[in-house]
């Protein structure tokens, strides 16, 4: 049994997470910014704010030994001034102090999307991934590929008889879904298995990888209707990114809309699989695959109320 102080536990895969280790019989001290609505089991909660230094030193590790962090710990919308100050300096606190708790091992939860950085939250957590490499502790660095609950959004649309939206012809993109329980196992795993340790891993859930259209073809096969989609543009949204940077320049308080439309222009046509280094192509066959869970299981699942519409928050597009 090890030690460990968590970050981000509140979050949909800290959450997922936390019952990982603590199943794996380690001893859990969740440092959040709140107390979450629905108790952690198992663990010991403190609140603690990871942008504070302050805060976290005193009432988040409290001058006491980690055997190990694990930070699931992220930017809620993505925007520059959260993402530079969570993806990368609250990190960079918790990496400091961590140091000084004698920790001997920092896994972190970072995106697969940081392998074409484009965004100032890809541009954070890279330059957090470059501290913690150069500081010397063990690291595992997880990027994982898309989660289910932003490949969920559209279930209440097709059901209620709407269209599936795509951009372009919906194949311009795929990804390897992975589930909380899957990615969270993965993430407690790192602690213990060597081939895991001082290494950047890109992991994805059980292929093979699925495009957009593909994902809506299915929820209408389950719902035995027609399918039915609508087309966006592909270049619609980075054109109102395009408009909206310009008008940010007269007007500041549209930058963070300007911010958001291209973020979602990145994820309406950059894939979530491994870039391959030789082709500059993303490559399913590269992108390593962990886990049993499907995402249409998950749709299965929701559909027929057995698991409760994925709470997407800051993160929905649809």
């Amino acid at each position: 049994m090890s030690r460990i102080a968590l970050l981000g536990a509140t979050g949909t895969i800290g959450r997922a997470t936390a019952q990982a280790l603590v199943d794996a019989g380690h001893e859990v001290v969740a440092m959040v910014r709140k107390a979450p609505a629905v108790p952690l089991a198992g663990i010991t909660l403190r609140q603690a704010d990871p942008a504070d230094p302050t805060s976290l030193m005193h009432d988040g590790f409290a001058g006491e030994h980690f055997d190990a962090v694990v930070s699931c710990m992220a930017s809620r919308t993505g925007l520059p001034r959260d993402a530079w100050a969570i993806d990368h300096k609250a990190h960079s606190h918790a990496l400091a102090l961590a140091e000084r708790c004698g920790t001997q091992h920092f896994v972190l939860l970072s995106a697969i999307c940081v392998q074409k950085p484009r965004l100032a939250f890809q541009q954070a957590k890279l330059a957090f991934e470059a501290e913690l490499v150069a500081s010397g502790l063990r690291y595992s660095i997880v990027r994982p590929t898309a989660f289910f609950k932003s490949l969920s959004g559209q279930i209440e649309r097709v059901r209620s008889g709407k269209p599936f939206l795509l951009f372009g012809d919906g194949t311009l993109t795929a990804c390897k879904p992975i589930s909380n329980r899957d990615l969270a196992a993965y993430i407690a795993g790192c602690l213990t298995e060597p081939e895991r340790w001082n290494k950047v891993l890109p992991i994805g859930g059980p292929g093979p990888a699925i495009t957009p259209r593909q994902q809506g073809e299915a929820l209408f096969a389950m719902l035995g209707t027609e399918p039915r989609f609508r087309s966006v543009p592909p270049g619609f949204l980075g054109s109102i990114a395009s408009a909206l940077g310009i008008a940010s320049r007269l007007i500041p308080p549209l930058a963070p809309k300007a911010e958001l439309a291209r973020i979602g222009h990145y994820y309406a046509t950059e894939s979530m699989l491994v870039l391959d280094p030789a082709t500059g192509r993303y490559a399913a066959d590269l992108t390593p695959e962990t886990g049993s869970d499907t995402l249409f299981a998950h749709y299965r699942a929701i559909l027929a109320g057995e698991a409760a519409p994925d709470d997407r928050g800051d993160h929905a597009v649809f």
